[in-house]
């Protein structure tokens, strides 16, 4: 029997799995969702019947306690499918809340890209950023007129640090630091990526965290604040 009751969860599995692959075509295996998701629950019903006719010289309360376990399992399985949208929506946001500046890829309705950012414990948005083949974390920072980034993360994303021209003044919390201006080929955050950007790496010292700036938020179609989340639209 307890044999019996795993082929039976991994069929109730896999029927739901099929489902969700297939949600976005409208059909699986050569029906509509909604038809072949009828004939899977009559189908799993069968299975449990069967089960309990092929064991039925077991005690009644045996078959009776297998039988509630199927059904729960059944249930449980089709709750998740059920309410999917909403179970990615709380992964996303507590992956967020966890990590701090991992980017959340999702794609609208209307089929606009979104990339969605969690505040940090430091009451600030952060964004793990891939540049040049290289992950940053740095701060959004809509004061900044460009990405700028501190002489470490410069090092670290392989840019010439010796054809630098530490020419541009620059404002930061500490004062006015000189920043040399350069061009990023490739600027990703999740699922929105842009080429050829401008930013400036700051003198030595000047800057402890990397800043994303304008340059790079002014090509987004718009991005929305609220209170601990930061949404990016493509």
């Amino acid at each position: 029997m307890g044999r019996g009751l795993w082929i039976i969860l991994g069929t109730i599995g896999f029927g739901l799995l099929l489902l969700l692959v297939n949600h976005d075509s409208g059909e699986t295996l050569g029906l509509p969702n909604d038809q072949f998701a009828n004939l899977f629950y009559l189908g799993v019903w069968l299975s449990v019947v069967a089960a309990a006719l092929v064991g039925s010289r077991q005690r009644v309360a045996e078959i009776v306690r297998n039988a509630m376990i199927w059904l729960l399992a059944f249930l449980v399985l089709s709750t998740v499918y059920v309410y999917r949208f909403e179970l990615r929506e709380v992964g996303f946001r507590l992956a967020g809340g966890l990590f701090p500046g991992t980017p959340i890829s999702r794609v609208t309705s209307n089929g606009t890209a979104e990339v969605v950012l969690s505040k940090g414990l430091g009451a600030h948005f952060l964004a793990n950023a891939d540049i040049n083949g290289k992950t940053l974390t740095m701060m959004v920072d809509t004061g900044a007129s460009t990405i700028a980034l501190s002489y470490n993360d410069a090092e670290l994303i392989g840019l010439d640090m010796n054809g630098l021209q530490f020419v541009q003044p620059v404002q930061t919390a500490n004062g006015i630091a000189m920043a040399a201006p350069v061009q990023l080929s490739q600027v990703s955050i999740g699922g929105i990526s842009r080429s050829n950007v401008r930013a400036g790496v700051l003198e030595r010292g000047k800057l402890t965290e990397s800043l994303l700036g304008m340059s790079f938020l002014e090509t987004l179609t718009s991005f929305q604040m609220s209170r601990d989340t930061l949404v990016l639209r493509d």
